[in-house]
């Protein structure tokens, strides 16, 4: 204990200095080369990653009777802002192999993937606090060693696919790749659930339309435990998600007049996935009958061969060769027959 104070010590000296991404990587080394030790705390000058309070209250319009109200300790906060940021290369490096996994799969059209920005997650769990106080009871807090399990989109990746009937491949291929801990479909009232039924997956009706399959997965790439949350919609529901979170975010309440154009859209995204689910199944139906049409082609081709050769031959009795002849001009499809085929 003596020698890790004088290399924590040490450590404040050297890093009153330097940026907190040179900070970090010091950081990582000690902890490291010193295995056992915990890594080294902020204590250095004005180094230590503190949120001031007013002015995130404000930023974020949280009111300070909602602290009060819920006994959020502000300490508590700065202890999880600082663990959250001390293993953010951690999670970025884990949300950039989900995200790279998940470009291998043929139907996946594209994939974003982020962490959660720090003073985000300090914000979700400000307004969090009350839900999990009705879940858990009064005396519930979120604390260091808890919020990575109660805050569950710590890191967040998002597979666009183009036709809804992808989604069950994409599903197979989540499925067998991570330990899925929990999957929810958001649908809109109305919609098909059949098949998340068959499936046994639970299923959220949502008012504003927002469709989507959300994964919690589970992984371990260190002794840590990294929860990540796997987005899966088409793209006109990514669309259609993108515009109505855009108009969220910077409202507290949506005018009618635009709720109802959010509806209106969201009809118009479910028709587009609609119709793009025909014009796929029509395009399968028409390639399958062109390679039919190659194929009968290149039967007939072969026949018109054969029965070129049958004519030129002389030695053959002539009655012979005739039925020979008409059997081939019945099995030969003509050009006009073809095309209706």
């Amino acid at each position: 204990m003596k020698k890790q104070r004088h290399y924590s010590k040490l450590y404040n000296q050297i890093a009153s200095g330097l940026n907190p991404e040179a900070i970090f990587m010091i950081r990582l080394v000690v902890a490291y080369v010193f295995k056992g030790f915990r890594l080294l705390p902020f204590n250095g000058g004005g180094l230590k990653m503190d949120l001031k309070k007013e002015s995130f209250l404000a930023k974020y319009n949280i009111s300070e009777d909602e602290i009060i109200k819920y006994e959020i300790n502000w300490q508590v906060l700065n202890s999880i802002y600082e663990d959250f940021n001390l293993y953010g290369t951690l999670y970025q490096t884990q949300a950039d192999f989900i995200a790279s996994t998940l470009r291998n799969h043929k139907k996946i059209h594209s994939v974003k993937s982020r962490v959660k920005d720090s003073e985000h997650l300090i914000e979700k769990i400000i307004r969090k606090t009350a839900s999990r106080k009705e879940t858990y009871g009064i005396d519930f807090q979120f604390t260091p060693e808890n919020y990575k399990d109660q805050i569950t989109d710590l890191i967040g990746v998002r597979a666009i696919h183009i036709f809804k009937e992808d989604w069950e491949d994409i599903h197979n291929f989540i499925s067998n790749t991570w330990k899925v801990i929990e999957i929810t479909a958001n649908v809109r009232e109305g919609d098909d659930t059949g098949r998340f039924e068959e499936l046994d997956i639970e299923i959220n009706s949502r008012k504003t339309g927002y469709r989507s399959v959300h994964y919690l997965i589970e992984s371990f790439p260190t002794n840590q435990r990294v929860i990540a949350e796997i987005q899966v919609r088409t793209i006109f529901e990514e669309g259609y998600g993108e515009i109505d979170h855009q108009l969220r975010y910077t409202r507290d309440e949506i005018p009618e007049v635009l709720a109802l154009n959010l509806l209106l859209l969201n009809r118009i995204a479910g028709s587009s996935d609609e119709m793009a689910s025909v014009i796929n199944l029509l395009n399968r139906s028409l390639m399958e009958s062109e390679e039919k049409e190659k194929a009968v082609y290149s039967k007939n081709k072969e026949l018109l061969g054969l029965k070129e050769k049958i004519e030129s031959i002389n030695s053959m009795d002539l009655k012979e060769k005739q039925e020979i002849l008409s059997t081939l001009d019945r099995v030969i499809i003509n050009e006009d027959k073809l095309r209706r085929f």
